[in-house]
């Protein structure tokens, strides 16, 4: 399979070299987590001549001996040289019985630079202050961004590839399949065989029929408002005995398997967070047609959760915004910058324009406002507002 180096994640992996932080690589299932290590090993090895890089990669069998953790720390101090910078890379680091206790060990030894991976359900951010006692960096991963696509397939025509990627998404393992029935068969079984395995595994969950019901639930309303509650009342109404602390945990779950992320409500004008109704958006947007079908295309949606996601790839907070009872798609903040968006699928009728930019016009403050849509021309100003094509937005660096 063809591979691009993913600078951008490399960088953030180079950046933290030599530090004392045991480095944690995290995201969705699939998302390109062991290639990523493989590369910062491929450059360790031409950057450092003294380099000693111990790399377990459990997903091969020659290392199954090591999943007892006795076995694996023995491993590590065996390979370990005095004379050298040592390097230990692990990846799918769950795999070892008490995998936290070993790296603990490693890293309070004070000799080793620590690098793993982990499925996403077993090895959370949530969960890294108390697995390890010494601090952690971590880098999240995410599906393949358009710009990332592109470079992939070398396409010439952006437009032609976003429409393309617009159905396909970026779940790089998907690509090797020649078309696009064959490509969702993929991505839909890493969903259900990975994603979800892992949350039934961790959480011991018996209902899974619950577990699929509000998955679909929350696919089929990517982008809506949606609660606890709303999807209790939802599910109730076809005879189902639930209620909404079990479904809130289910969706917490998923969240913490990055299969979802949820985004919450801002008062732009009170300078505060909205509780009661959030959004949630898949991390890669192909889930949702591999899932539910692509009978009745809401591109619309589909392009939020896009712009969405490449906001987080982009290191940004993201809210939902809310003015004077109007909603803003979404506010960016990243330390002491601030970006408004609007996402729409077409701005072509004047009516649908006028009311796209009018949510941006209310708000008074200097901080960059832009609404994106599927133009295919170049960037133009509206009242201060860029009107931008959302590919060429997607490209830019």
């Amino acid at each position: 399979m063809k591979l691009i180096q993913r600078d951008h994640y490399l960088n953030k992996l180079i950046s933290a070299l030599g530090s004392p932080d045991i480095k944690v690589i995290t995201g969705v299932r699939r998302s390109g987590k062991s290639k990523l290590l493989e590369a910062f090993k491929a450059y360790l090895e031409t950057t450092y001549a003294d380099a000693n890089i111990i790399h377990i990669n459990f997903n091969l069998p020659e290392y199954a001996h090591l999943t007892q953790s006795m076995a694996l720390y023995d491993y590590v101090k065996a390979n370990y040289a005095a004379d050298k910078r040592n390097f230990v890379l692990i990846d799918e680091i769950q795999m070892c019985e008490n995998f936290e206790k070993i790296i603990n060990g490693l890293h309070a030894a004070e000799q080793y630079d620590i690098y793993v991976t982990g499925s996403n359900a077993f090895l959370l951010s949530s969960d890294l202050a108390t697995l390890f006692t010494g601090r952690t960096f971590t880098i999240e991963v995410f599906p393949f961004s358009f710009a990332e696509y592109v470079r992939y397939f070398e396409r010439d025509d952006r437009f032609a590839a976003f429409d393309r990627y617009l159905l396909e998404g970026g779940m790089a393992g998907s690509f090797f399949y020649p078309d696009s029935e064959a490509k969702l068969d993929y991505i839909g079984d890493v969903f259900d065989t990975l994603i979800v395995r892992d949350i039934f595994t961790k959480y011991n969950i018996r209902n899974k029929a619950l577990m699929n019901n509000i998955v679909d639930y929350l696919m089929d309303n990517v982008s809506n408002l949606t609660s606890a509650r709303t999807i209790t009342d939802s599910l109730c109404a076809t005879t189902q005995k639930i209620n909404h602390v079990t479904v809130s945990a289910y969706i917490q779950y998923l969240c913490n398997a990055f299969a979802f992320y949820k985004f919450r409500r801002y008062d732009i004008r009170g300078k505060k967070y909205l509780a009661t109704t959030d959004k949630y958006y898949l991390s890669d947007h192909a889930f949702r047609y591999a899932k539910l079908g692509t009978k009745n295309m809401d591109y619309g949606r589909t392009l939020e959760n896009i712009v969405a996601i490449e906001l987080l790839r982009r290191g940004y907070e993201v809210y939902v915004g809310v003015l004077y009872k109007k909603e803003i798609d979404f506010v960016a903040i990243k330390r002491n910058e601030k970006i408004y968006i609007q996402v729409a699928d077409s701005i072509t009728e004047q009516k649908t324009f006028e009311r796209e930019v009018t949510s941006l016009l209310q708000i008074n403050d200097a901080y960059p406002k832009i609404l994106l849509a599927r133009t295919q021309h170049d960037t133009y100003q509206y009242e201060g507002i860029q009107i931008m094509d959302i590919a060429n937005w997607l490209l830019e660096q």
